[in-house]
């Protein structure tokens, strides 16, 4: 989604990167917990599990943090005890937002939620009260030299999915949720493993914003981002360069 990968472009030029990495590894700890108690400990056999494990390759976290925690896991208590959860509301702007979380106490991770979207000029919605404005659908990313633009969108389309556009940073391929793992299979088999294969919420309609409304927006999901409980947000908002480029200033 536009919007939210240039605010993910503007918060790593704006630095602490020490800080973000550490509770990025615990994010992605926390969905290996999950994936590795969801299925087998085994990322062969669980679509789930390999793909968080590619994040935190992705993401250079050390492969004994990755190991000790599908072994904690799966082993005899299991670890803590996360569940999975979705919060519905409007930002600033009417800008539409999903977040998305792993929590061990749902009414800790509600009112904090709550709470951020009230102090930041938003208002947090019932259940599917805006995500019939995104689409679900499965993303896989390659770097951008794994292949011609040409080879990966036919293999794309061989693989089943329903698209593969090549930007600026990498090759992006989107297809049916459900056949994700599939899409993503397949062109392993011809390009190596991928930078990253998720489910994502892409916007049907997007509000754009000028500086004033993008910086209150920028606040909302940085908060909610900085809560531990919280794994994706995602948001309807795009900000023209100029604006990007002022923010960043």
């Amino acid at each position: 989604m536009a919007g939210h990968s240039q605010f993910k472009n503007i918060m790593h030029r704006k630095g602490a990167q020490d800080a973000k990495r550490a509770k990025q590894f615990a994010k992605i700890l926390r969905e290996i917990t999950v994936a590795a108690r969801s299925g087998l400990p085994d990322p062969s056999s669980n679509p789930r599990l390999r793909a968080a494990m590619i994040a935190a390759r992705e993401a250079n976290m050390p492969k004994d943090n990755v190991e000790r925690a599908i072994k904690k896991a799966s082993g005899a208590g299991g670890g803590e005890d996360y569940v999975e959860v979705r919060y519905e509301g409007y930002g600033p702007a009417g800008v539409a937002v999903i977040v998305e979380g792993l929590t061990d106490n749902r009414n800790r991770t509600a009112s904090e939620v709550r709470a951020a979207f009230s102090k930041h000029g938003g208002s947090m919605g019932e259940s599917n009260s805006v995500s019939f404005m995104f689409q679900r659908l499965g993303v896989v990313t390659y770097p951008v030299a794994a292949a011609s633009e040409d080879d990966m969108l036919d293999a794309a389309i061989e693989a089943g999915a329903d698209n593969a556009e090549l930007t600026q940073d990498a090759h992006e391929i989107t297809c049916a949720m459900e056949n994700l793992f599939a899409v993503r299979d397949a062109l392993e088999a011809r390009f190596g493993e991928p930078s990253s294969a998720k489910l994502d919420w892409r916007p049907e309609n997007t509000v754009t914003l000028d500086e004033e409304k993008a910086r209150s927006v920028l606040k909302l999901i940085d908060v909610l981002e900085d809560n531990d409980d919280i794994q994706a947000v995602y948001a309807n908002f795009d900000i023209p360069d100029d604006v990007a480029q002022a923010l960043a200033a």
